[in-house]
């Protein structure tokens, strides 16, 4: 028996596999051919990594350029063991940090994610796939190293000539720490919490003490029930975090105090003018705080409110926004960055800026006579620039005959014309493309000289990716 429709006719018994759409479609009489799909069928050849990516793809760019063009050997140097099972090579391994930085992925998890799924991962480690924890302790192991590789890419941007070095800006961004603000402490409350927490653990452990011997006396010396509660162990824990974190202040305000009576430039025996300070020389002050999590990071307060970071320093050349000099450090000011930015530039570049451009949390007398000193036109806001003004004057009074007074008058007498107008154009949409762009909103290791590190390793992934963008 032949069933019969208006699409056509065909036999009962007759099973199609075939989906809704394609079985209409042979029904009909507009029968189509369609490029096997057969998802069951091996590769009998495996093929080759140039194959997985299309040729000039940012992949084959960074594997290529780690393999060929930088020196790995201070990443080589550690792995003198011969026996063992073998490990990922190394240069595969700074190549796969180098390509995840640059497409926005950072922690370990995901990379090694990315190796299983993503075809340009694939291309960069030729189909292996590292576990995340081997990722993780790659780049803990060699992260000085990794940090180092600053300096290279910077001097391939050269000679690919990105770097002129008549202008560069300056400029400071708050990063979050590995680390909550609400794990830190003020130093007063340190004074407060540490006698009450530690008259709470003595009354407990006096508690426990009681109760052991109760125990004893009832179930005997050898049966079990003579351990400290679990909530005993824990606040004995923040008491001796608090103790550490107290003496660490503390320690940190004596030293302060000394390198301050060091430089004083009034003898010591003579008497101090003015009101008593509120802190005795030598001890912390009273807001002072410290992060139990993280104690290198500090509150720093952003556009977004406070929050717990560090703050990262860039001085970025005007010709192709490449970073020429980087820093990190955990003081929220930028006051004290500026000369150090500048003693980087000349050791990374072997030659020193024509113009430097900075906003005013640089602008301070020993900044512009260490400007004047390199021989660096200076262009340091003053002041805040108000929307639509023509300089970054402000409102500042400054003192006649002062460099932070002649650096007034400059501004002012260029208007619109100045060269601070470039500082905005260079330097923020670095931080844009790094923090927007790519995703890098939070540290992830802990410890400044960690964290550094990883700032490094940040800025040599941007500069990477000016140089594979000159590449047409």
């Amino acid at each position: 028996m032949r069933h019969t429709s208006g699409l056509g006719a065909c036999p009962s018994n007759v099973h199609f596999g075939l989906d809704r759409q394609r079985a209409l479609w042979f029904l009909g009489g507009m029968a189509k051919t369609f490029k096997s799909w057969d998802v069951d069928q091996p590769v009998l050849l495996p093929p080759s990594v140039q194959e997985l990516v299309p040729a000039g793809h940012l992949a084959h760019f960074v594997r290529d350029l780690v393999r060929e063009s930088l020196d790995v050997s201070a990443i080589l140097t550690p792995y003198t063991e011969d026996r063992g099972f073998p490990p990922y090579d190394p240069t595969m391994m700074t190549a796969l940090l180098l390509y995840a930085y640059s497409q926005g992925v950072y922690a370990s998890r995901r990379i090694a994610k990315a190796c299983e799924e993503r075809v340009d991962f694939m291309a960069v480690t030729a189909r292996q796939s590292p576990d995340f924890r081997t990722i993780s302790d790659f780049r803990k192991r060699h992260l000085p190293a990794l940090g180092g590789l600053f300096t290279q890419v910077l001097q391939l941007c050269q000679q690919a000539g990105l770097v002129r070095l008549g202008h560069v800006a300056l400029d400071g961004t708050k990063i979050r720490a590995n680390a909550s603000k609400h794990k830190a402490m003020s130093y007063s409350r340190m004074q407060t919490a540490e006698p009450a927490l530690a008259a709470e653990v003595a009354q407990w452990l006096a508690q426990a003490a009681t109760s052991d011997a109760h125990e004893d006396a009832a179930y005997g010396v050898d049966r079990r029930g003579d351990e400290l509660p679990e909530w005993v162990t824990n606040k004995q824990h923040r008491v001796e975090k608090i103790r550490a974190a107290k003496a660490a202040l503390e320690a940190e305000a004596q030293a302060k105090a000394l390198g301050k009576k060091r430089t004083a430039d009034l003898p010591s025996d003579r008497p101090r003018r003015g009101r008593p300070a509120k802190n005795p020389p030598g001890t912390p002050h009273a807001r002072a705080q410290r992060n139990f999590t993280d104690p290198d990071s500090r509150i720093m307060k952003t556009q977004d409110g406070f929050i717990q970071g560090y703050n990262a320093q860039a001085a970025v050349d005007a010709e192709h926004q490449v970073i020429v000099a980087q820093g990190l450090t955990n003081q929220a000011s930028d006051a004290h960055q500026l000369e150090p930015m500048l003693a980087h530039i000349k050791a990374n570049t072997g030659r020193q800026a024509r113009e430097l451009s900075a906003d005013a949390g640089y602008c301070f007398e020993h900044n512009l006579t260490a400007l004047n000193r390199h021989h660096v036109r200076g262009y340091v806001a003053t002041g805040r620039q108000k929307h639509g003004a023509a300089s970054a004057v402000g409102r500042r009074k400054t003192v006649p005959r002062t460099r932070v007074h002649a650096m007034t008058i400059r501004l002012k007498r260029a208007g619109y014309r100045s060269r601070y107008r470039l500082r905005k154009q260079v330097v923020e949409p670095v931080f844009g493309q790094i923090k927007q762009a790519r995703g890098f909103r939070q540290f992830l290791l802990r410890g400044q000289l960690q964290v550094a590190g990883e700032w490094s390793l940040l800025c040599s992934v941007h500069n990477l990716l000016k140089l594979a963008g000159a590449r047409g």
